[in-house]
């Protein structure tokens, strides 16, 4: 089998077919040449043909089929967040806050305006950076030095904070399963991301060393309210990870503590004394709103210079105006308690969507964040096929993945908005579509 791909070393084979794929002469669902052949063929060892293929597979490129070979992948983009375009179903795995739960702009919008901003002025505005500072500080090592860098929210944070540390092919450490937008912002950027297994405590301590162990360059880690698990990183896993990570002090961690403000649980950061390169980011989206395109990044001021640099061929800075919101909405005493009122709201609906599914015979864990991680016990696609039927539309867990299989079982729900006759009837209709899935798959089984 000769399909023109060339190279003597992993990155020059994956380049080949990369390029192959990009003039059209590999299509989805062809298969690469075999290791062995491969190598043969090439002259190279075949440790250097597998690096080549697992790059490859990482990086979206091609799909691994066990005794099916490798074969290239069918470039379907990346899921997003949001709600689902053109479905007339109750839309069940939005990942949105709710509107009635985000405070009211509008007198604060009339206080802000003012002369306008010009060119060659500070990008940051001061007031803001003074509140960021004290906002961030209260969960960093006292003595760590910062500082303040305003991004077009947190995906814009991180795509900017890989592309100032990190070349193409470089390797990231993600979370598996692992927020949507980190997964697109890696493979858009090119960058090989490695699975960090998350359990109920967080990032897992032996998946950090294998990834270190792999070469990451850059880790990306959710702290509290991870998504799409809701798991929170506990004080003791946080220290052993810390731990690990000292060995490793010039790798770039990045900590995305979305849910700051909302958040049921504590800050336990991987940012200590030891680390060289770090940002811990946190936007505004979940609590004024996913239109308030704002973000928050606290960074060593080495990675502080290097990410404004990236910040001045693009957007350069964020809105004068969209700053001054942010400050006058997070020091009024009344959106305050609009956004603590939140907080509440999101943890009680999710507790008590918990609670009915255990009774109904889905064990089910809150976590924290808005959304919920429900084990269904089998293929979660084929439950998500049986809502479908019953009028609701639900993300399998399946979206979320890199490597981890089990996430395949698992639906993310966002349930916080549901009245309570809504709620009891989607609780009903899970743990129906979860027994008539596993009836499918027992007969699918005997059969076999």
């Amino acid at each position: 089998m000769n399909v023109g791909i060339t190279g003597a070393t992993a990155t020059e084979i994956a380049d080949s077919v990369r390029a192959l794929v990009d003039r059209g002469d590999l299509v989805a669902g062809e298969p690469l040449p075999p290791v062995r052949v491969l190598a043969q063929t090439l002259g190279v060892n075949r440790n250097t043909v597998m690096a080549a293929y697992r790059h490859l597979t990482q990086a979206g490129v091609t799909v691994a089929r066990g005794r099916g070979g490798t074969r290239i992948a069918d470039r379907i983009p990346v899921a997003q967040e949001g709600y689902a375009p053109d479905s007339v179903l109750r839309d069940v795995g939005t990942g949105n806050p709710d509107p009635r739960r985000i405070p009211d702009p509008s007198a604060a919008l009339a206080r802000v305006t003012g002369r306008p901003v010009l060119y060659g002025e500070p990008v940051v505005d001061r007031d803001l950076e003074a509140w960021a500072r004290t906002w961030i500080a209260e969960d960093l090592t006292e003595d760590l030095p910062f500082r303040i860098t305003i991004t077009s929210g947190a995906a814009d944070a991180v795509e900017r904070l890989l592309a100032q540390a990190l070349t193409r092919e470089d390797a990231v450490g993600l979370e598996d399963p692992c927020f949507l937008a980190s997964i697109h912002t890696v493979r858009l950027g090119g960058y090989r991301p490695v699975a960090i297994p998350v359990d109920e405590e967080g990032m897992t301590v032996d998946g950090l060393r294998a990834a270190l162990a792999e070469g990451i360059r850059a880790l990306v880690c959710t702290p509290r309210a991870q998504n799409p698990t809701g798991a929170s990183l506990s004080a003791s896993r946080a220290k052993a990870l810390r731990a690990v990570l000292d060995e490793h002090p010039y790798v770039l961690v990045i900590e995305d503590d979305h849910f700051a403000m909302l958040s049921r649980t504590p800050l336990h950061t991987l940012i200590g004394p030891a680390r060289r390169r770090w940002a811990l980011v946190r936007s505004v989206s979940k609590f004024l709103g996913p239109d308030m395109c704002l973000a928050v990044t606290a960074s060593d001021p080495h990675t502080a210079e290097r990410l404004s640099m990236r910040l001045t061929p693009g957007t350069t800075w964020v809105s004068h105006l969209l700053q001054r919101l942010t400050l006058a909405l997070v020091t009024d005493a009344e959106a305050m308690a609009t956004i603590r009122d939140a907080g509440r709201h999101y943890a009680r609906r999710n507790d008590a969507f918990s609670r009915r599914l255990t009774e109904l015979g889905v064990p089910t864990e809150p976590g924290d964040g808005l959304n919920l991680w429900v084990n269904v016990g089998g293929p979660a696609r084929e439950v998500a096929a049986h809502l479908m039927r019953r009028g609701w539309l639900a993300r399998p867990g399946d979206e979320f993945v890199l490597s981890d299989d089990a996430a395949a079982s698992h639906l993310r729900l966002t349930v916080h908005d549901l009245d309570e006759a809504d709620a009891e009837q989607l609780a009903l209709d899970v743990a129906a579509a979860v027994g008539a899935a596993t009836s499918r798959v027992s007969e699918i089984s005997a059969m076999g």
